[in-house]
């Protein structure tokens, strides 16, 4: 939590009323115009607490009007009424008057972002355009006039694009990116960098018109609006330009390249007319005003949203207090409004998880007011330090942001509540009391016998006596922690020990590289001190003097990027100091680091990932115990501390990594975590107990066994006069000592151990420890620790030592659920920690033990919730019990609901209701449920009360009960109808046992048949010989009763047929053959045979086939052979009668199983089925059982019958023997094998594959004649005769010279029309000797047909005609 110092400005006397103000951007530095009707306007400088800057005064005989600081140097730009703009040096006071440009009053003043240009206006529409140099000095005349004739009311700059990222580019650069290297190459474009300084800029006018000025000063219109121009922004994430109009008319215009504008949206914003309108705009998109309402009203641009902040009466703000003025601070995410009752409003920006900055209004949060007199007119947030500047007409006030001081020691807390007041708790004595101290409290430091405050420039010593604070009188300017009579002051290089009245005892000298002390902090007997070069260096003050308890460390040496020390802490013996760092950058580290003073180690706790250093020692079952469910990742420490008197034990308040960057953004953090510590020099950092802070506690104070203390947020709002504070402190007992907080000493030491080596996971030191303790109530919170550690074992040993045998019970019980985590649910839930016992079973996902855990406890609403969305299993039980408790409560109206959610109405709502039959009668004729109007019914039966309950029987459909009515009540006949209307069996079957009863057999047997009783049919018509009936009713029956009908005929000796019939029915199809041969029924036979398989018996089996080659049924008789699997006379049947053999009749005549018959037995058969398919003429399927039978030639001999090439060619391929691959290629050369060259190649293949070069060379040969007697191309058949040439080579010569007979046949022919070739070739070139060569050839013996003589003599005739020598053509033909 955070107060605001305000500091009123050392103003002269001779000063008037405030009239403007505005910070520097950086420096603490504030300028404020004023105007006195005696001296006229001054301006004047002041620093961060008010302190007037005499050097910097300016006074003129007429008012200023605007003032403007530059952006980056300590230069003020002011505009006064006559037209004059001057520059005020801070600090020396320097003033630069520009040359005069203006004649009239300056209206507008601007710098660029960077400062090097300066833009003036005013108001008879001159603007100028000044250069200014980096050390903010104006360079010569202006650069530019633009004359406008009208007032100029506004100007922005618009913001340069962004340059290139060089650090981005450096990384890309070093992972290899080739164009980010080029960027940096001094071959390419100068590398642009940035930010650059954008020179181009708007102005508008009062008529509504907005020019461009360029970077070149030139300038041109860009846009014009209706009415006067109040406001010019840059939305720069849009880029676009948004105007505001004097009528609150927003108007927004995307900026093309070439200068001109188009607008984009136009809206009217809401206020109250012809007051003052402050409008601010932030970074995150927002446009906020302030019209004098009671409330001020934001607009969301990016998206597209409004809503209004009023003000809280409860925080102390009065009905009708009007708000004037707002200014909004990024680096705080704070937005202030002054108030017409002096008051300053702020409201904090909270950002929700998983939400984002500025789009909703619950993110902002209204603090307590700050007050200030007067009425506040203007407001300005400023300078790096986020300093707020207030006008209240009177006098201007700076406010500073503090976070309240608070400090724990001796079972002695303070907390500040305002600047100057704390609340002092003595817990020793639960008194409490209120300190007002005369100057601005920043520190406090507090002893069981005094309290000291300092202001950062003063320090102030009370006495601290029972309920009674003495001002001692001792005032230093230092930061003084205490301890026991001593003060520690801080001054450059030295700590100073000094007495309570101020004198100095001792001094602690720093060296120039251990740097100047800035952090102090004591604990029992040892002084801590941290300086600005990040060395620490701890003392022991238990002597009279302080003595160096270790020399001075560089934590720079030890830790990586470590910018500065934030806190640091040392325990209470002096052996551990724990560190907190602000990392290079500013931004908190997320460890906390901590130094063995003994061993001159740092280790540290990382809560980004929420484990110690891997340095540190740990036992892999602790570990597991320790760290599973928490919630420690992606977390920043921001306080922590040590044990006043246990040096052991370490407490740390930690908060999600996005609430620690804002100063004090994390005291409003909701996901709070206090973390405990062990810290020990043999096991390194235990983690032993992680909560979360609540919502009513404001920060951790400290941490004394067995509390923690906090500093507590206001429970109730100080009103002005009010003399009664809060208390401010609380004080929470550790997950050991809940129960045990009055403990004596002994005790508390004993658990402290005990949680240590529980922690450590060493039991048997554990038990030692606590081996005396006899309190049930110890042994009851070290159960209650278990939970937290889940250490089972532990509890059961706690619940033995408590005697508590139904935990003990339930604990074993548990033991069967396979998730620890619900076991140790179970224990949390018989020590009554409830809240723990849901978490748990969250954890671990037991969503059914949840539910029954919820309705265990009451907590009904969430029991339906988890049932619904996670325990739908049990979704209806859960609707039964709820609805059994709400009826237990007397809440029928709600419970009948979840019955019927359960589905469990029909019955449990008329028990319910049972007793208010009224009520009952209601639902029944409400629900219209068949199954309630058969309840009612039969409620009404029990009542006698017939006609109704036969009304309600009817609406139920329930006509078993309608029947049984009207058979009670004597009407047969309308039982009849009902029964034969309707059909119901049971109403049937009931009406059928009346009608027996009363001996109307046919009747009876009619409603049996209709009820499919059938045996009670059956057993009727047998009683009573109504053998017709009996065979219809006997179909319709199961197989008893056919059996039992079939014998009864059987016996009688009559009917024999329907006896065969029955028994075949009934699945007894040997008795009903025996039966149909002993009777000699031949249609029976056919029936019964058409129902045997090869499951029948054989012997059956064969028998009936006997009887169907007797009768010419020779196909069925062989269908029943192969049943009996009596292939071979099935198949001898087959031939002997002609009998097709189908394929499916061969399949099952394969035989598969070897025990029918032996390996060779099974090829006969499947040869002889094949050889009589084969006879048949069926090719495929012969092929197929030859191929079963192994027989591969005759297989393909079949298939060769058959012509289908395809089969022939894949089943070559597939079997892959030689003979077959002949077999192929023979048959292949029987096609048209000179028109499909696939043909032709598979040939080829195939008498390669069957290795016959013989065979294909005669192939080659055949190809070579088919060449010359069809196509006359002696060229090709000279390639073939070649290949037949090489191919019958390669063959073995098995017959006595028939070989090379044959090769030298082939070599003479291949000489013969290598001759003839030769001549063809050659007539070209030279035609006499290709004719020479020809008539040569003529004279060879056994030419033809190597060469057919006419192919010769058509040569020679062509030759002849072409010469024109038809003479000798006419001799070649004679």
């Amino acid at each position: 939590m955070a107060v605001y110092f305000d500091h009123r400005i050392e103003a002269p006397e001779s000063n008037g009323v405030p009239s403007q103000l505005t910070w520097h951007s950086a420096l603490p530095v504030l300028a404020v115009a004023s105007s006195s009707p005696t001296t006229g306007g001054i301006v004047d400088l002041y620093l961060q607490q008010g302190e007037y800057v005499e050097n910097c005064h300016l006074e003129r005989p007429y008012q200023p009007t605007v003032l403007r600081w530059h952006p980056t140097k300590p230069v003020l730009a002011l505009g006064w009424e006559n037209g004059e703009v001057v520059l005020l040096t801070h600090p020396a006071g320097d003033q630069t008057v520009l040359p005069s440009t203006h004649a009239a009053c300056i209206t507008l003043l601007e710098w660029s972002s960077s400062g090097s240009r300066l833009v003036t206006g005013d108001q008879t529409g001159a603007l100028a355009v000044w250069k200014v140099d980096a050390r903010g000095r104006l360079q010569g005349n202006h650069l530019v006039k633009h004359e406008y004739n009208k007032p100029l009311t506004c100007c922005i700059f618009r913001p340069a694009s962004p340059g290139d990222d060089v650090a981005m580019l450096a990384r890309a650069s070093v992972s290899g990116d080739e164009s980010a290297l080029d960027m940096f190459s001094w071959k390419g474009a100068p590398l642009k960098m940035g930010p650059q300084e954008g020179l181009t800029f708007y102005v508008s006018t009062v008529d509504g018109k907005v020019h461009s000025v360029d970077e070149h000063c030139k300038t041109s219109l860009l846009l014009s609006v209706e009415g006067e121009i109040k406001k010019l922004l840059y939305l720069e994430k849009r880029e676009l330009l948004a105007v505001i109009t004097e009528t609150m008319m927003l108007s927004q215009y995307t900026l093309g390249p070439e200068g001109g504008a188009q607008e984009v949206m136009k809206v009217k914003l809401s206020s109250k007319t012809g007051l003052n309108v402050d409008i601010i705009w932030t970074e995150n998109g927002l446009l906020i005003t302030a019209t004098g309402e009671q409330v001020i009203r934001l607009w969301d641009l990016d998206g597209d949203d409004n809503y209004v902040l009023p003000l809280d009466e409860t925080l102390g703000f009065e009905k009708g207090e009007m708000m004037n003025c707002v200014s909004y601070c990024a680096g705080k995410e704070i937005l202030a409004a002054g108030t017409s009752h002096g008051r300053i409003a702020m409201w904090k920006m909270v950002v929700q998880p998983g939400g984002s900055r500025g789009d909703t209004k619950a993110q902002w949060k209204l603090q307590t007011p700050t007050e200030i007199e007067g009425n506040v007119i203007q407001l300005q947030w400023g300078s790096s330090l986020n300093l707020l500047a207030a006008n209240n007409s009177n006098t201007v006030l700076i406010l500073s942001e503090h976070v309240m001081s608070a400090h724990f020691s001796q079972q002695v807390a303070a907390v500040q509540l305002t600047p100057t007041q704390l609340s002092i708790t003595q817990f020793t004595t639960g008194a409490h009391l209120t300190l007002q101290s005369d100057i601005h409290i920043k520190g406090v430091c507090v002893t069981n016998d005094s309290v000291t405050v300092w202001s950062g420039k003063q320090v102030t010593v009370y006495e601290l006596s029972g309920t009674v604070l003495r001002n001692t009188g001792t005032r230093l300017k230092a930061l003084a922690p205490v301890h026991f009579e001593n003060l520690y002051t801080v001054e450059p290089n030295r700590v100073q020990i000094r007495t309570p009245q101020g004198t100095v005892k001792q001094l602690l000298t720093f060296s120039k590289s251990e740097g100047n002390p800035v952090l102090l902090s004591v604990c029992q007997s040892y002084l801590v001190v941290g300086t600005d070069t990040a060395h620490i260096r701890v003392f022991d003050l238990s002597r009279r003097d302080a003595k160096a308890h270790c020399s001075a460390k560089n934590l720079a040496d030890q830790i990586a990027n470590l910018g500065a020390l934030r806190s640091v802490k040392c325990n209470a013996n002096g052996s551990q100091v724990s560190i907190l760092i602000s990392q290079v950058n500013g931004r908190p580290d997320h460890k906390v680091y901590f130094y063995d003073v003994e061993m001159d180690t740092v280790t540290h706790f990382d809560f980004f990932v929420g484990r110690p250093s891997s340095g540190i020692l740990q036992r892999e079952e602790s570990e597991k115990h320790q760290f599973q469910g928490t919630e420690l990742s992606s977390r920043c420490p921001v306080f922590h501390f040590w044990d006043e008197s246990e040096p052991r034990l370490f407490v740390c308040e930690t908060v999600p990594i996005s609430s620690e960057s804002a100063s004090t953004s994390f005291l409003d953090a909701v996901d709070v975590l206090v973390v405990t510590l062990f810290c020990t020099q043999e096991h390194g950092l235990l983690l032993h107990d992680c909560y979360p802070k609540s919502s009513g506690l404001q920060a951790l104070l400290a941490l004394d066994v067995p509390y923690y203390y906090f500093s507590c947020k206001h429970l109730e709002k100080l009103r002005a006069g009010s003399a009664q504070f809060p208390h401010m402190v609380s004080r929470r007992a550790l997950r050991d000592f809940v129960g045990l907080e009055n403990c004596e000493k002994a005790t508390r030491d004993a658990m402290v151990n005990f949680s240590f080596y529980l922690t450590i996971g060493d039991m048997d030191e554990a038990f030692k420890s606590i081996k005396l303790i006899k309190s049930k109530a110890v042994w009851e919170n070290m159960a209650r620790m278990c939970v937290k550690t889940r250490r089972l074992d532990v509890a059961r040993v706690c619940l033995g030592n408590m005697g508590n045998a139904r935990a003990a019970k339930a604990l074993k019980e548990a033991e069967a659920e396979p998730e620890p985590e619900a076991q140790v649910a179970m224990l949390a839930i018989q020590l009554g920690m409830l809240d723990d016992a849901e978490k748990l079973y969250k954890c671990c996902q037991r969503y059914d033990l949840l539910n029954n855990f919820y309705q265990a406890s009451g907590q009904w609403q969430q029991a339906l919730e988890t049932a619904e969305n996670h325990d739908r299993i049990h979704l209806r039980t859960t609707y039964y019990n709820y609805a059994k408790y709400l009826e237990s409560t007397g809440d029928k109206t709600l419970a009948l609901t979840y019955y019927e959610h359960s589905d469990t109405h029909r019955v449990e709502v008329p028990r319910m209701l049972q007793d208010d039959t009224s009520s009952l009668e209601i639902y029944v004729n409400k629900m219209k449920d068949k199954n309630i109007y058969k309840w009612w019914a039969q409620y009404l039966e029990s009542q006698s009360d017939m006609d109704s309950a036969l009304r309600f029987y009817e609406c139920a459909q329930d006509y078993l009960s309608l029947v049984r009515v009207h058979c009670y009540m004597g009407n047969i006949q309308k039982a009849s109808e009902i029964a034969n209307d309707t059909g119901d069996r049971a109403a049937s079957y009931h009406l059928a046992r009346h009608y027996e009863g009363h001996d109307d057999i046919k009747q009876a047997v009619h409603f049996y048949t209709r009820a499919q009783a059938y045996n009670n049919a059956i057993r009727l018509c047998k009683e009573n010989g109504l053998d017709d009936q009996l065979m219809n009713l006997a179909l319709l029956s199961n197989a008893e009763d056919m059996m039992e009908a079939a014998c009864y005929y059987e016996e009688k000796g009559t009917h024999m047929d329907r006896a065969v019939a029955l028994f075949h029915k009934a699945g007894y199809v040997s008795k009903a053959l025996e039966l149909a041969f002993a009777t000699q029924q031949f249609s029976a036979l056919q029936l019964i045979a058409e129902d045997l398989n090869e499951y029948s018996d054989p012997a059956l089996l064969a028998r009936c086939s006997d009887f169907f080659i007797t009768h010419s049924q020779y196909e069925k008789a062989v269908e029943l052979l192969v049943a009996a699997k009596k292939y071979h006379q099935a198949l001898e049947l087959c031939v002997t009668q002609s009998l097709t053999i189908t394929e499916e009749l061969a399949e099952r005549m394969t035989v598969t199983d070897s025990k029918d018959l032996s390996e060779e037995a099974r090829k006969e058969l499947l040869e002889r089925i094949a050889d009589c398919c084969m006879r048949q003429g069926n090719y495929h399927l012969a092929t197929k059982k030859y191929t079963q039978a192994g027989n591969k030639p005759k297989a393909m001999r079949a298939l060769l019958k058959s012509g289908d090439t395809e089969k022939i060619v894949f089943f070559a391929n597939v079997c892959r023997q030689k003979e077959l691959f002949i077999m192929a290629a023979n048959y292949l050369q029987s096609l048209d094998w000179r028109k499909n060259p696939e043909i032709l190649k598979t040939i080829i293949g195939f008498y390669t594959k069957g290795r016959a070069p013989d065979l294909l060379a005669g192939f080659y040969e055949a190809c070579a004649q088919v060449e010359i007697d069809d196509y006359q191309n002696y060229e090709k058949a000279l390639d073939a005769l070649t290949e037949a040439f090489k191919c019958l080579s390669k063959a073995k010569d098995s017959s006595t010279g028939q070989q090379e007979v044959r090769l030298a046949d082939l070599q003479h022919r291949v000489t013969l029309i290598k001759k003839f070739v030769h001549a063809r070739r050659l007539y070209t070139e030279d035609a006499d000797e290709a004719v020479r060569l020809c008539e040569a050839l003529l004279e060879e013996p056994e030419l033809d047909p190597a060469v057919r003589i006419g192919d010769a003599f058509g040569f020679l005739v062509e030759h002849h005609c072409q010469q024109g020598n038809f003479q000798v053509v006419t001799i070649i033909f004679v």
